[in-house]
């Protein structure tokens, strides 16, 4: 597969596991649990399901000493994304907590200059800019206005993209360390161990906590298995197998896909009614992820060339 098709197929791959991991915050409000407990029960039990899918289909490959420290990134990283995001959607709705929690993109670009030695152009910027002027047309609030409850959840939404974008850079990092040296570890067994080391981290935050952790009933169960199967193990084989082969930066910028389907969820599911500044916001920022994509095709056929 020659490089302009390998970079197309990961770009499509991100931007599905996006869209289901835009459908995340809807199911965690539908559970109606602590959102501590909620984030313990998605990581244990895609840790479970993770495992078995190594076992069955990869096998168990050794893990270096450089990928086990690289793996402290994502297990401690995603554990506080989890526990801030999950609190933000019960304070300012799902789609606005997804939104706030992808300011990962800026973390995202400046991590692939500072670590990877990658170059923003002035697309890729432009790209940037226009697709957070939408996200800023979305929000549309005066500040000042707002409960200090709600101010609270837009900051714990914000924070939330620092940890995101470490637990990214921590996932591809550790997949770059799993394949030095030896014969390459599974995506799923990266995925599998971050899922298990980031349980471990919210089971003892919801533990200080004092959060009731027992599932209610067997539909709160059954939500729980899919946040774990979809919204986590499937999204983030698809994501993470993309971000070997993309750019850091534009995969930061392709995520955004997150925002706007928890975006319209809210407006289908929730009754959400946006403005038609919010409307024009939408499409502002897919304005913005369209026009960062070409500058990554274009440099991908002039690599190829």
């Amino acid at each position: 597969m020659s490089l302009a098709q390998s970079r197309q197929t990961a770009t499509l791959e991100l931007l599905i596991g996006a869209a289901i991991i835009g459908s995340n915050g809807l199911m965690v409000r539908l559970t109606a649990m602590p959102p501590t407990a909620v984030a313990f029960w998605r990581m244990l039990l895609a840790g479970v399901l993770l495992a078995l899918l190594v076992s069955a289909r990869h096998g168990w490959q050794p893990l270096s000493r450089t990928t086990w420290r690289w793996l402290l990134v994502p297990m401690l990283a995603f554990a506080i994304d989890l526990w801030m995001w999950h609190k933000s959607i019960l304070l300012v709705g799902p789609g606005l907590a997804t939104l706030l929690a992808n300011t990962q993109v800026f973390f995202m670009a400046l991590a692939g200059v500072l670590l990877f030695g990658e170059r923003l152009g002035l697309r890729f910027i432009a790209g940037v800019l226009l697709a957070f002027f939408g996200l800023w047309l979305l929000l549309g609030a005066d500040w000042a206005s707002l409960p200090a409850q709600y101010r609270w959840g837009m900051w714990l939404g914000l924070t939330t993209g620092m940890a995101y974008a470490a637990y990214n850079v921590g996932i591809k990092r550790s997949q770059h360390a799993a394949g030095i040296g030896r014969a390459r570890a599974p995506v799923e067994q990266v995925l599998c161990m971050a899922a298990f080391g980031s349980a471990l981290c919210l089971g003892a935050m919801g533990w200080a906590e004092g959060e009731v952790f027992t599932p209610p009933s067997l539909q709160v169960w059954g939500l729980l298995l899919a946040l774990a199967a979809v919204g986590h193990c499937l999204s983030w084989i698809l994501i993470s197998r993309s971000m070997v082969v993309l750019p850091v930066a534009l995969a930061g910028l392709l995520l955004l896909a997150q925002p706007i389907v928890a975006y319209v969820l809210d407006v289908l599911v929730l009754d959400l009614s946006p403005s038609p500044r919010q409307w024009a916001g939408l499409a502002v920022s897919l304005a913005g992820i369209f026009v960062a994509g070409m500058k990554s095709r274009q440099a991908g056929a002039a690599q190829e060339a």
